[in-house]
């Protein structure tokens, strides 16, 4: 894989390993503590067709080289869009000025390490024309029109990318991945004809071919869902309001983990003790049924990488277990200021961004209940089977997370489909309180996208259906 990269990358602007080990040495010459280049190019493609015509196709290419020097909790960065040496001296000169002494460098060696690939290196759109994806784009279109003569607009799209990365840093890291990345997703508007109009929205992906996904068969399983969201929403009554139990499904709706309490075990937020949980290491902030993990290794999944953007190695971590708190996702920056070791977690958007503490795939280990169990021990509360989105303070974890599809547990069975359901609450709390964990666990089809400093990035999620046992419901019915 490095000699690829190398090719796609390097070769082109007349670079070798020897002029990346001049630069990083030029990097640390007045100074610093580490320094790292990050070469990238990425090509980004999107089909949308509205309505049975093509509303839209994008294709747009980018690649530069971002450069980055520490000096203690201090950080220069520049970047060029020239791949060549004198594109990447001058991001040296800009990013080096953070520090201000001069000093004797030694030669600085950079050794390359192959990574186990969890995802293929071919590229996202072999085997597939544009007249492939138009023609599956026009049958979703139909499939979807013909399932219910209530469905009155179809949105369908296809998005893909593909990534070089190579980095090479002052401790000797030379690495390098190839990224595909593919998702398609599906749109639905459902009128009852008396004003009154629903949406449903399904969709997924990962890092595999375009033509890899096609050929699952996941189109069908996208429309069937997002035609079963509108119409269940359309029957929907107004939701009730207070404090009582909620029941979380499997699968998506682990957002809420992943905003409420992924981004508050995120390192940078850790060392300037602004997380909730900081601090906390070796304590007690979940119920003992919970179990929380951050892992960059799982094959083909959204949030996957062979390398993390700093050259590390992606891992398993553990960051919750048995309700302790075991530790933080690490980037290098706050790994070496806390004293620890990195995690795999070091994330950029791209060659014009700097790394940060990012998630990867995260997600709560399963229980002993089953789903059916779960919903028999609540006697009046909330089934919410899947969420739009949501906000969250970091700072103290306290969250407000709509409900996209959600139904009332009466007498422990799901009856009628409900709107307007918002959950509020903060992370902490609610891990105190989830008493039953399902031994379901599903992850996200392929849609999650995170947000953090400006920056967005490819995530996944996942959970089995789990209980807490009172949380604030936010609806419109007292």
């Amino acid at each position: 894989m490095l000699n690829i990269v190398k090719a796609q990358l390097l070769e082109s602007g007349g670079l070798d390993e020897s002029k990346l080990e001049n630069a990083l040495s030029h990097c640390l010459s007045k100074g610093g503590d580490f320094a790292d280049l990050y070469f990238q190019s990425s090509r980004s493609e999107s089909w949308m067709l509205e309505d049975k015509k093509v509303k839209s196709g994008s294709h747009s290419i980018d690649a530069g080289v971002g450069v980055r020097v520490n000096n203690g909790e201090k950080t220069g960065f520049a970047y060029s869009d020239a791949m060549t040496n004198d594109g990447m001296m001058g991001a040296v000169k800009t990013a080096s000025s953070i520090a201000h002494t001069n000093k004797e460098v030694a030669p600085i060696k950079i050794q390359a390490v192959e990574t186990p690939a969890i995802y293929t290196g071919t590229d996202v759109l072999t085997g597939v024309t544009n007249n492939e994806i138009i023609a599956l784009l026009n049958q979703m279109d139909a499939t979807a029109r013909k399932a219910d003569a209530r469905i009155s607009k179809v949105i369908c799209s296809v998005s893909t990318s593909q990534e070089y990365i190579l980095v090479a840093a002052s401790d000797g890291t030379l690495a390098a991945d190839i990224r595909p990345l593919c998702k398609l997703s599906i749109q639905v508007i459902a009128s009852d004809g008396k004003g009154r109009m629903e949406i449903g929205f399904s969709g997924g992906g990962g890092r595999m071919t375009l033509d890899e996904l096609f050929k699952q068969g996941v189109d069908e399983t996208f429309i069937n869902q997002a035609v079963k969201s509108a119409l269940i929403n359309l029957e929907a009554v107004a939701a009730p309001a207070g404090d009582m139990p909620v029941v979380l499904g499997a699968g998506w709706p682990g957002v809420l983990l992943h905003e409420a309490i992924g981004h508050g075990l995120e390192g940078d937020f850790n060392r300037k003790g602004t997380s909730a949980f900081s601090g906390k290491v070796g304590q007690r902030v979940a119920s003992d049924v919970c179990t929380i993990i951050d892992s960059g290794i799982l094959p083909n999944r959204r949030g996957s990488l062979s390398i993390d953007d700093e050259g590390t190695p992606a891992q398993e971590n553990i960051l919750i277990e048995n309700g302790i708190l075991k530790g933080y996702m690490q980037d290098k920056l706050n790994a070496r200021l806390m004293g620890v070791n990195p995690t795999g977690n070091g994330r950029r958007e791209s060659f014009g961004h700097l790394p940060i503490p990012r998630m990867t795939n995260t997600y709560m280990l399963p229980g002993k209940y089953a789903h059916e169990e779960i919903i028999a021990s609540v006697k009046k509360g909330i089934y919410a089977e899947n969420f739009r989105g949501g906000q969250v303070d970091i700072t103290n974890g306290k969250f407000v997370f709509s409900a996209s599809d959600a139904f009332m547990i009466e007498n422990g069975k799901i009856t009628k489909p409900v709107k307007g359901v918002t959950l509020i609450g903060d992370g902490p709390t609610v891990l105190t309180k989830v008493s039953m964990v399902g031994n379901n666990l599903e992850f996200d089809q392929g849609m999650g996208v995170c947000g953090k400093d400006g920056q967005s990035l490819p995530v996944g999620i996942g959970q089995p259906t789990l209980k807490v046992d009172s949380l604030t419901v936010g609806g419109t019915e007292f």
